[in-house]
């Protein structure tokens, strides 16, 4: 029993040893039958054969393929080796032909190029599929030998190509005004806005005769295609307001007046007082100045800020110069050093306060060290001094951003408009601030020490009274928080 065991393994052991000897001389075999036809497959590759030399490349392929399946399945050895030969004289003809091609057919090749880059198979896929077809022509042609039919071929196939190539650009830039000048003949706009939609079909227009001129030139036909697109949305919107107008929806008093409102309401942010009796032109040009004053100032600020910014390089490097003549800090610059660095603590938190609220709820802005919340979202009724639980998030807010500044000193300030006696609005801009005081005291947990409220009623105003706007900022609560810098 024990000898059948030994004899077991030992044969298993001489199967093992035969299979690996065969894979090792199959191996040895592969390197010898095959040197030649790897290197010519490869030569050919190198020369996009199975492309410009399909007929001669596909032959090859399947010598290739014959001889490798014979050596696996043990054939014999001159039928592998006969289509391994055969399978190096096709790939070595492909190549020659696919050299032949790369240099015959250089232009179609590069039409094609530019049309595929343009993504014409997908945008202009009837004309890419017409140019493949001669483009494959012309290689067969060509590979049989017929050079003047090749070219024939050639000359087709780069036309469709570059036409192919000329719609896919179009599509791209054009398609979206294309679609917008359609869906505003279906609703007639040009009946009621022709001089709007007029423009954009001239600019889709000369966009299109851009491109034509010059394809690879795109940043032109790409803006025209922009203001058409404009032109087209406009002309769809200009129509609507048309056809109310006509249909009797809207009077012509009441679409002046609605226009009116953007104007007015541009006023109210400008502060400037929205007069419109004669028209719009004066207050058009009121607002012209107003904004070309403040760009003027910002360009200033900005100046001042680079001319600051020189400086403090300049006495930060006068204070090392300092220091290495003092021999080391001494204890006054220290607590400078200190103070400085807990100003610019305070100025990390005031932007961290400051992405806390959106626009309509409040704004933040600095004043010295002082941090000011601007609550524009904290509403009273008219003459009244009650927080309104529509409030409430918001002041979870102001506490989150109190929070910031732990042990800040907390100044409530209330303020009125013009409108109403002076002693009436001094009391109610105080009431509405010691309001807002006991809210923080008794839902925020704030200490009262830390809190003051103060009503300032019409006295500091930061907008016109003359305007709904300006009245409406002015009324308001500050919370004004001062932060402890010793103890930051």
């Amino acid at each position: 029993m024990v000898a059948k065991a030994r004899f077991a393994k030992v044969a298993i052991m001489g199967l093992l040893l035969m299979s690996s000897a065969g894979g090792y001389a199959q191996d040895e075999l592969r390197k010898t039958f095959f040197k030649e036809a790897d290197a010519a497959k490869a030569a050919a590759d190198a020369h996009n054969a199975e492309l410009l030399a399909p007929r001669s490349y596909e032959r090859g392929l399947k010598e290739y393929r014959d001889a490798e399946e014979g050596l696996k399945r043990g054939r014999n050895i001159e039928y592998v080796r006969d289509n391994a030969a055969d399978a190096t004289t096709y790939f070595t003809t492909a190549a020659d032909k696919a050299q032949l091609a790369e240099t015959a057919l250089a232009q179609v090749m590069k039409s094609r190029q530019d049309a595929a880059n343009a993504k014409a198979p997908e945008l202009s896929a009837d004309i890419w599929e017409k140019a493949q077809r001669k483009f494959g022509e012309a290689i067969r042609l060509l590979e049989r030998g017929d050079l003047k039919g090749s070219k024939r071929r050639d000359i087709e196939a780069t036309s469709l190509y570059r036409d192919a190539e000329l719609v896919a650009i179009k599509a791209q830039y054009l398609s979206e005004t294309r679609r917008l000048l359609a869906d505003a003949d279906r609703a007639r706009v040009g009946r009621y806005a022709p001089i709007t939609l007029g423009k954009a079909k001239q600019l889709l227009n000369d966009a299109e005769r851009e491109l034509s001129e010059n394809r690879y030139d795109t940043d032109l036909p790409r803006s025209l295609a922009q203001q058409a697109n404009y032109e087209a949305k406009h002309a769809i919107y200009l129509s609507e307001v048309v056809r109310d107008v006509r249909d009797k929806d809207l009077t012509a008093e009441q679409l002046v007046l609605q226009w009116e409102q953007p104007l007015q309401a541009i006023a109210g942010v400008a502060d400037v007082v929205p007069g419109m009796e004669a028209g719009p032109d004066r207050l058009t040009a009121e607002l012209v100045a107003f904004f070309e004053n403040q760009r003027n100032e910002l360009q200033s600020l900005e100046q001042e800020k680079a001319d600051n910014e020189i400086r403090i390089a300049d006495m930060e490097e006068e204070m090392r110069a300092l220091d290495e003549r003092l021999g080391g800090a001494t204890a006054e610059r220290a607590a400078l050093v200190q103070r400085l660095e807990a100003q610019a603590r305070v100025k990390q938190q005031f932007a961290q306060v400051e992405k806390m609220f959106t626009r309509d709820e409040a704004r933040v802005f600095r004043e010295g060290n002082s941090i000011i919340l601007r609550l524009l979202g904290l509403n009273f009724d008219s003459g009244a001094s009650q927080i309104k639980p529509e409030n409430f998030d918001l002041l979870a807010k102001v506490e989150k951003a109190i929070d910031v500044f732990p042990r800040s000193e907390l100044i409530i300030e209330g303020h009125t408009d013009s409108h109403g006696g002076d002693d009436l609005n001094q009391k109610l801009s105080q009431e509405r601030a010691e309001s807002v005081q006991q809210y923080m005291i008794n839902a925020m947990r704030i200490p009262t020490y830390r809190l003051i409220a103060t009503g300032y009623g019409e006295t500091r105003p930061v907008a016109s009274n003359e305007t709904q706007a300006g009245r409406a900022r002015n009324r308001r609560i500050d919370i004004v928080i001062k932060p402890n810098i010793d103890a930051s």
